[in-house]
């Protein structure tokens, strides 16, 4: 099956090898200047390491690496003791500047995502299975288990390989976790102390008109679902109460899997865009307690979507 065009998840083990350090770090560089791209990050913004190796679960050695070939690309500048930082030639394409946009361990990690909904994984499954079934190297294991273990559906077993949890592999588990985000995310909207930054406003319009203007069909399944969860969160950090964010936080680790199912059928994004950017007019015109009315419309809406969906879901 294909989650996603532009991610291809090979059907059965053993197809091809994941191999390269130069593919890996052109991946990940992909990955970054599409962070960057998607997210509307202006001119100036400072990109750290250990911020893009949390968020693509990775080592920061090789987001290092890649961050160096996006400089030597121009897309980023270098200051010396300071890091790196946004250039002026952020629009520019993985394709203009010779990048590989595929990214094998990524695939791989699509893969087992797929295995485990079909019930095709032994559980537990020992690490020698799982490297030898996939065809990876120790340290490109570490990333992908590392990955899937911070998304909260797979745990170490003491002693003997990993335990892959069924909490959400149904479409009931993926609506339960949009019931939570109901009661959560409305209600940070109304916290006394809530104040959205405007420039973290501006990055979100940004990004929500860039997918109006067509990237809702070219971006992958993680351009898309990162930009959701950017959005979602954002807002939600303007609270205040920071108990609201790791809450939500939480949730969307653990949603990753059905949720990169669910965008086969893209339709209903752009209605989503249009709803996104309409409670960023709410709460930057500080009507509150409207935008919060409006977000419990927005995922009332997309707990209706995915009754719709329900036969991608269950496949």
């Amino acid at each position: 099956m294909k989650f996603e065009s532009g991610i291809v998840v090979m059907s059965s083990a053993g197809e091809r090898p994941v191999n390269g350090k130069r593919e890996l770090t052109e991946g990940l560089a992909a990955q970054i200047l599409e962070h960057i791209r998607g997210g509307g990050l202006p001119a100036g913004t400072h990109l750290t390491a250990q911020e893009l190796a949390e968020r693509f679960n990775v080592s920061r050695f090789p987001i290092g690496q890649a961050l160096q070939l996006l400089a030597a690309k121009g897309v980023l500048v270098h200051e010396r003791n300071r890091g790196y930082f946004v250039s002026t030639v952020k629009n520019a394409s993985p394709e203009s500047l010779g990048l590989t946009t595929r990214n094998d361990v990524s695939d791989v990690y699509f893969r087992i995502a797929e295995d485990h909904l079909q019930s095709r994984l032994p559980d537990p499954a020992s690490e020698t299975y799982l490297k030898d079934t996939y065809r990876l190297t120790k340290t490109q294991l570490n990333a992908v288990l590392g990955r899937i273990a911070q998304e909260g559906w797979a745990e170490r077993r003491p002693g003997y390989g990993w335990s892959f949890s069924p909490m959400l592999t149904t479409p009931e588990s993926l609506e339960q976790t949009y019931r939570v985000r109901l009661a959560l995310e409305p209600a940070a909207l109304l916290e006394p102390t809530y104040r959205l930054d405007r420039d973290i406003a501006a990055r979100c319009r940004e990004a929500e008109l860039r997918l109006l203007g067509g990237a809702i069909e070219t971006d992958s399944a993680d351009a898309l679902h990162e930009r959701g969860v950017r959005f979602h969160e954002a807002i939600i950090g303007a609270s205040g109460n920071p108990f609201f964010l790791e809450a939500v936080r939480r949730i969307n680790r653990v949603r990753r899997l059905l949720s990169y199912r669910s965008m086969v059928d893209r339709k209903r994004y752009r209605k989503q865009c249009e709803e996104h950017l309409q409670i960023l007019d709410l709460l930057e015109r500080e009507r509150n307690e409207d935008a919060s009315q409006a977000l419990r419309r927005h995922l009332e809406h997309t707990i209706g979507n995915l009754q719709e969906i329900r036969p991608i879901l269950e496949h």
